[in-house]
């Protein structure tokens, strides 16, 4: 498919006699054409960043499309706007499909310009662009339902069932190495597998308020484009990574791994914003335990009243009851310490120097961040 894209593009290039650029409408890089030029202003600052990070920026898409790319039938004449980092005049094609826009064909404009039936003759490449975008936006949508039907079947015979539906519409690429993603909180439509790469499937899920992915890898040990793709979509919202599987079949334990590196990493802002489940710590079992009733005996201690007792009693107890380092952390005097500690005493009943009322305790203020 990216073939057909770049042939496309190319005769696009060849039509118009300047180098192309293929957008989706969300401004992620699809494809470009060669650049052969000695006039440095020719590569902007805004077609360089397109080109290596293969997407442009939030200013310079609203810069785009305040001219009303979004809704245009035929090119769009942009021109140079030094300060947003456009040297250069622009033409922009809009890559429509039965009257929606799904991309933009972008070239540089130079005097005189394209001719009419040129253009014309561009805008009709650009048009059998825009039917390869909605073919592969349909299929992308179908493999949406796919995989969130593979994650959210529960156990048993309708979770073999929904896992071999996925692994069919994946093809041979079902059967590598993957990790799958959590972003949550996530409201709103999932985006389309082309707008984040490295990844084969992309699914909102309305119920858990959390947005899956399910990343290609080449190693186990290289988690980069799980990281990458996490970064480009959480915005403010923390991620997990599960743990890397070759093949679907452990499809739903993987994403109960992300779901829970993304909830730690809600939980204790150290792991994130973006956690990996192997490295979440106690966590991973506390996930596996969580109620979301407090133990009635710790209750006390996490009324918002007594919001410092429980963070001394926290670092307390993460310092193995060490107080120099404890009070060292808190940066507080050790007298101090020992009177909160007392306190906590009180007001749970536990006896700080009982392993199992300490475990109690310790437990319960870390499942309290989940």
């Amino acid at each position: 498919m990216k073939g057909d894209y770049q042939d496309l593009v190319d005769e696009i290039s060849a039509l118009l006699g300047a180098p192309a650029t293929l957008e989706n409408r969300d401004f992620g890089l699809i494809a470009f054409g060669a650049h052969d030029s000695d006039d440095d202003t020719a590569m902007d600052p805004v077609r360089t960043r397109s080109i290596l990070t293969r997407r442009s920026t939030p200013a310079v898409r609203a810069w785009f499309e305040g001219f009303g790319i979004t809704r245009a039938e035929g090119p769009v004449r942009i021109p140079a706007s030094p300060d947003a980092g456009v040297f250069r005049d622009r033409i922009c094609l809009p890559v429509r499909h039965r009257g929606v826009v799904l991309g933009y064909v972008w070239l540089l404009d130079a005097e005189p310009g394209p001719a009419p039936e040129r253009l014309a003759a561009a805008m009709e490449v650009a048009a059998r662009i825009g039917g390869l975008l909605a073919d592969e936006e349909r299929a992308g949508a179908d493999l949406s339902r796919e995989f969130a039907a593979a994650l959210t079947a529960g156990r048993g015979w309708q979770s073999d069932m929904a896992v071999a539906a996925l692994r069919a519409a994946l093809g041979p690429g079902a059967d590598g190495l993957h990790t799958v993603v959590c972003v949550t909180p996530w409201r709103g439509e999932a985006p389309s597998v082309r707008a984040v790469p490295g990844a084969a499937a992309v699914a909102a899920l309305p119920d858990a308020g959390s947005l899956a992915l399910l990343v290609r890898l080449r190693t186990a040990e290289d988690l980069s484009p799980a990281r990458t793709a996490a970064e480009r979509l959480r915005g403010d919202a923390p991620a997990g990574i599960g743990v890397p599987r070759r093949g679907l079949a452990e499809l739903p334990a993987a994403w109960r791994e992300a779901s829970t590196a993304a909830r730690a990493a809600t939980a204790q802002p150290r792991l994130g914003p973006v956690a990996e489940w192997a490295g979440i710590g106690p966590y991973r079992l506390l996930a596996a335990l969580y109620h979301p009733e407090v133990d009635p005996v710790v209750a006390p201690l996490l009324a918002p009243a007594h919001a410092e007792l429980a963070r001394t009693a926290e670092a307390y107890l993460d310092h193995a009851g060490q107080a120099g380092r404890t009070a060292a952390a808190l940066g507080i005097h050790r007298q101090t310490l020992y009177y909160r500690l007392s306190r906590v005493e009180q007001l749970t009943g536990l006896d700080l120097d009982d392993g199992e009322d300490r475990l109690l305790l310790h437990m319960s203020l870390k499942s309290a961040r989940l």
